[in-house]
């Protein structure tokens, strides 16, 4: 096996910086084969993704993390995706409902540690289902969401999952976005419409006012410093999942290179 790290990316995301994200998702296609995956939380980056991988026909399973207690909404925009789309949507799970988390833990999100351990337990756990499956995942993070995403990388690493993480839609503005989904008639959640413009759980996300940032109705209750789940290892530390490990090939694969074995 051979090792891959961020610092081995730095080259590879500077000259895919130019890229659009439809060549950066033919790239992935070509690159992982079938060792490949989309994210999707039923959001608009997402379904924007959901949208081009129909368009250039990659065949690529969608993974969407139903935590339980999502919006009636979101669940019926992920059954229009598959059904519209001709999309194969994997759907996966925590192990335990809401009910019986709360019975064994209490009410874990009204507290920061408390809302760290419940995305933990209901978002990102449930994607290590996929450990071992996937060599990359497609995520839908831009730099215009702001914060912690100002400095995402298009390719980036993660150890908990040993696969590379892939954002096609990194330069997109809300301009770019906005227009793409006019002019492609995109499939969004209709929560978007009604003051929602970061989706996640029920209990934990509200609309936003004109004037307040894109992430302010997510965790409100908890002021800001909670802003993230931590699905996306960018959203923590770009440091935190610094080296993978993949054959040499692959590695070669990605970086653009072909290893000479004569001596």
């Amino acid at each position: 096996m051979a090792r891959l790290s961020q610092a081995d990316l730095i080259e590879v995301n500077r000259t895919f910086e130019e890229r659009s994200p439809q060549e950066l998702l033919s790239w992935a296609q070509s690159t992982f084969g079938n060792r490949i995956a989309a994210l999707s939380s039923m959001q608009k980056s997402g379904n924007t993704i959901c949208h081009m991988l129909q368009a250039v026909s990659a065949d690529m399973p969608i993974l969407f993390v139903d935590t339980g207690v999502l919006f009636p909404e979101t669940l019926e925009t992920r059954d229009r995706l598959a059904t519209e789309y001709g999309l194969t949507i994997k759907t996966l799970a925590p192990e335990q409902s809401m009910a019986e988390q709360s019975a064994e833990r209490g009410v874990l999100y009204l507290t920061p540690e408390g809302q760290k351990e419940c995305c933990e337990l209901r978002k990102s756990a449930p994607l290590d289902a996929v450990a071992g499956q996937y060599d990359a995942l497609i995520s839908s993070l831009r730099r215009s969401d702001g914060g912690a995403r100002g400095a995402c990388p298009i390719l980036s690493v993660d150890t908990r999952l040993n696969c590379v993480r892939i954002n096609p839609l990194v330069n997109f503005d809300d301009d770019q976005l906005a227009a793409y989904i006019s002019e492609n008639k995109v499939i969004t959640n209709p929560l978007h419409d009604q003051g929602y413009s970061s989706i996640g759980c029920n209990r934990c996300t509200t609309p936003v006012l004109p004037n307040e940032p894109q992430r302010a109705g997510r965790w409100r209750h908890l002021g800001p410093w909670s802003v993230y789940c931590g699905i996306n290892p960018t959203d923590l530390d770009p440091e935190r999942s610094p080296t993978v490990e993949f054959s040499q090939d692959l590695v070669d694969r990605i970086l653009g290179r072909s290893t000479d074995y004569m001596i």
